[in-house]
């Protein structure tokens, strides 16, 4: 792990902010999730990636009817019909 050097406070209602270099830097957006993680005495903060319903797999990735599945997922769905 890199530190940055920048430090922030938690507020009142437990929110912290992510400085704004940091959020450029790794192209998060305002409202995109982050998945959390616990690994011993550290919190970790990660981009949640989009990936298949069906296999987990993260390229050639559509939309069908609101899931997203790869495109061997979906060959496979249609050699079913």
């Amino acid at each position: 792990m890199k530190s940055t050097g920048i430090i922030r406070k938690i507020d009142e209602l437990g929110r912290i902010v992510i400085p704004i270099e940091l959020r450029n830097k790794l192209d998060i957006s305002i409202k995109e999730p982050l998945e959390i993680f616990v690994d011993k005495s550290s919190i970790i903060l990660k981009k949640v990636e989009p990936n298949c319903t069906f296999c987990g797999n993260s390229k050639d990735l559509i939309s069908f009817n609101n899931k997203i599945i790869c495109s061997n997922c979906a060959n496979k769905i249609s050699k079913l019909f």
